[in-house]
């Protein structure tokens, strides 16, 4: 009878399979939801890739959800040299491309000041960048166009890098201030202790530990500045100066027939860059973003 005891099972030992069959069970209208945003979010961008490689006639003779019949890289050579995507993709890229420059180094410099040195009159200074924010872009378009006509500017890439520039630093010395709220100052002591100038603690010590964040703040600004539209066609009225967005209108016919398979490549030409920035430092982003979040 001992033994027969010994060998009964317990009632309780199927309870933490059952457990975990309902866990599981839990999970699985997470799963669904993550599911369908990941659908929503990414089928469009796929669609527009698989449609780049598609003829004129699989346009009107197969849906437009239909895969190509074959793969070609003649809209995308059409686009970039017929369509002139070359010359807006290089336009885009010197006026971006100073601008960020411009924005991480005098934002990261400003935020630093701000947070970590202390000066007078530092909180109004920081109160002039917080208003910065709440001005909309579009109600200076108007003046910046006579101050740019006044000075010639019109036409030219300064006007777009002044605009993203003078924009990008609210933004960015705000995000950049709280990171540096939360920074360890007695880090920066010890490097002064230690026979460290100031400059030198920057550069040295503070600007590496802080490259998450400003990771993220240029990628933030990247999107920003590549994806305009706005900006650059009110300042750019040659199309030789467009940018690759207002580059995108020209594809357009004057009576609105468009040629579907340079159009889509030109697409994906304009996105394919922020994609793979994205991609490559969306690790780095992450981290800035939960550093600049968290008080350590």
């Amino acid at each position: 009878m001992t033994r027969t005891a010994q060998l009964t099972p317990s009632p309780r030992a199927g309870r933490p399979a059952q457990g975990n069959l309902l866990e599981r069970l839990q999970q699985v209208p997470v799963i669904v939801l993550i599911g369908l945003v990941l659908l929503v979010t990414l089928y469009p961008v796929v669609w527009i890739f698989l449609s780049a490689f598609k003829t004129g006639d699989e346009f009107s003779s197969s849906p437009m959800w239909a895969l190509p019949h074959s793969f070609t890289f003649a809209n995308f050579a059409q686009a970039w040299t017929q369509g002139h995507m070359s010359v807006y993709f290089l336009n885009s890229v010197l006026a971006v491309v100073p601008s960020l420059i411009l924005v991480v180094v005098l934002s990261t410099a400003a935020a630093f000041g701000l947070e970590i040195m202390r000066w007078k009159a530092r909180g109004g200074v920081s109160l002039l960048f917080l208003l910065g924010i709440m001005v909309p872009l579009q109600v200076v378009l108007l003046p910046l166009f006579t101050m740019y006509f006044k000075a010639h500017l019109l036409d030219t890439r300064w006007s777009l890098i002044i605009t993203y520039t003078a924009f990008g630093l609210p933004t960015t010395i705000f995000f950049l201030t709280a990171y540096f709220r939360n920074f360890a100052r007695e880090i920066i002591e010890a490097a002064v202790v230690d026979g460290a100038n100031i400059y030198q603690a920057f550069g040295l010590i503070v600007l590496p530990m802080v490259m998450n964040a400003v990771v993220t703040v240029t990628l933030v600004q990247f999107f920003f500045m590549w994806n305009d539209l706005l900006v650059s066609l009110t300042f750019i009225n040659n199309p030789d100066m467009r940018t690759i967005q207002a580059g995108l209108l020209s594809f357009s016919g004057q009576y609105g027939q468009t040629d579907w398979g340079p159009t889509f490549a030109a697409v994906s030409l304009a996105v394919l860059p922020t994609l793979v920035i994205y991609l490559l430092l969306n690790q780095k982003v992450m981290k800035g973003l939960a550093a600049g979040s968290v008080k350590g």
